[in-house]
């Protein structure tokens, strides 16, 4: 008996040694990785009217909806860091107005504000919330505006879920041009009021001044990324798309331009199922010198907001159909502040505004000299230096730059040519709205992107340093957490 209890003794420990050492390994083994996503817009359609309208040189109202408004939220979540990606159908909006926002949904969803990237679409038909030119601000919308947006940021994370990850490259070359152009002496546009002299820069030359038109002075980017997010099952949940052409027109206020209609070309293409949760966006990349029309061509072209989104979108669904998708991807991302100096007018310069400001005093500005005016005296009275949101973040090795200002075509090739990571796009009018930075050699030239307003005033050198810091952050976030691979997966 007492050798057959010793056998059952040395048996049990073994058996117990076994186990041990089995937990010990599952205590090592890494835990599954699940990649989360979820998607939401929201209509931030104004209710109530009319509202001011700006995107103009002078001031408008509208008093209907053309086709609504959103704020199309996007909130992704590796298991470790989590952010939000918001486009809102806007031509522009300030960073105190976006920062509400985030701080009310960071409240609720416990999401860093400076993982939050909020930017315009830049259409030229929505409710102002930024005073820019001839326009003021429409006060009542903006304090609409930003408890809407966190209120879509919210949701969108309610509806996270596991999913996978996935981008690639389209390109349009048709609906993207220079707007800008250098032309003979005395041949561009006057502005008595805006800072520049002997002006030989204008913007969108009109068919008859094409005769005294030397060349554009930049280059536009055709790019069109293309961020697309699956349900574990392969059904489309969200997609996250940019491109560089400034806006369409040709609608009436309030409207979301051509970027809605994008969106919903997008969802009609990928044939979604009834009662689908599926989401487009289209955020505004690098278009500050960019339009559709190429003014070089001896006949201007047709166009609408259907044949540029369809265009767009054939670019899209091209590059959609190449995706491969990630089961998991290292989310890392990173917010800097960034000081440029503005230039600001001089004492008589003010005063000659101010003298000229009484010519139609008592009434909103008509034209470009008394839009100009008023600028003048307006930034006369503002900070002589502006502080700027940039913003850098990756997923897996992709990697998108985030700019507060309308950007160059120039700009934004430059960042993704010097990038470290291949894949990288920018997006323009994030976290801000800063103005016009045309590159330092342009200023000289003059023209409308140069005229000092609120809307453009920033330091000559003012886009070598946003540049440059944007490329710094990217160099830094490709360092981190470099060493977690992602996962690619399994076709279903």
């Amino acid at each position: 008996m007492v050798a057959a209890a010793g056998h059952i003794s040395r048996t049990l420990s073994v058996i117990l040694s076994v186990c041990l050492c089995f937990s010990a390994a599952a205590g090592d083994a890494p835990a599954t990785r699940v990649f989360k996503a979820g998607a939401f817009a929201i209509n931030v359609s104004p209710l109530k009217f009319p509202v001011i309208i700006n995107g103009g040189m002078t001031e408008r109202t509208a008093d209907k909806i053309t086709d609504p408004l959103h704020a199309r939220c996007l909130v992704l979540d590796d298991g470790t860091t989590k952010v939000a990606m918001v486009v809102v159908d806007s031509c522009m909006m300030p960073r105190d107005l976006l920062d509400e926002a985030k701080q009310l949904a960071s409240r609720a969803t416990g999401i860093p504000m400076s993982h939050m990237l909020i930017s315009a679409t830049h259409t030229h038909s929505a409710p102002s919330v930024h005073g820019a030119l001839g326009s003021d601000r429409d006060d009542e919308y903006a304090r609409f505006l930003a408890p809407q947006i966190a209120k879509g940021i919210i949701e969108a994370n309610n509806r996270l879920e596991p999913a996978r990850i996935g981008w690639a490259f389209g390109e349009d070359k048709k609906n993207v041009a220079c707007r800008h152009w250098i032309m003979k002496p005395a041949a561009a546009q006057t502005n008595p009021f805006g800072g520049t002299k002997d002006d030989v820069a204008q913007m969108n030359p009109a068919p008859a001044k094409m005769a005294d038109a030397i060349r554009p002075t930049g280059t536009p980017d055709p790019a069109v990324p293309v961020v697309s997010i699956h349900t574990l099952a392969g059904k489309p949940l969200a997609l996250y798309a940019a491109y560089s052409v400034h806006y369409v027109g040709k609608t009436q206020p309030v409207s979301a331009d051509y970027f809605a209609v994008f969106c919903d070309d997008m969802a009609k293409r990928l044939a979604l199922e009834p009662g689908s949760k599926f989401m487009a966006a289209l955020a505004n990349a690098t278009s500050g010198d960019t339009w559709l029309m190429d003014y070089s061509q001896p006949m201007r072209r047709d166009y609408s907001l259907q044949s540029v989104a369809n265009d767009v979108a054939d670019a899209a669904m091209t590059a959609y159909k190449g995706i491969q998708y990630y089961d998991w991807a290292p989310i890392v991302m990173e917010e800097s502040l960034l000081e440029c100096g503005v230039r600001m007018p001089t004492a008589e310069e003010v005063a000659e505004a101010k003298e000229f400001m009484k010519s139609f005093e008592g009434r909103k500005p008509k034209n470009v000299p008394e839009v100009y005016a008023r600028e003048t005296v307006i930034l006369s009275q503002m900070p002589p230096s502006r502080e700027l949101k940039i913003q850098a973040f990756r997923i897996g090795p992709l990697a998108i730059g985030t700019i507060p200002n309308e950007t160059y075509g120039s700009t934004g090739l430059y960042i993704k040519e010097h990038s470290p990571l291949k894949d990288t796009f920018v997006v323009e009018l994030a976290n801000g709205c800063e103005g016009y930075i045309p590159p330092p050699e342009l200023h000289p030239l003059g023209g409308y992107t140069c005229w000092r307003a609120r809307t453009a005033c920033l330091e000559p050198q003012a886009e070598r340093k946003i540049r440059e810091r944007v490329l710094e952050m990217l160099t830094s976030v490709s360092k981190q957490r470099a060493d977690e691979e992602p996962i690619m997966a399994k076709p279903n």
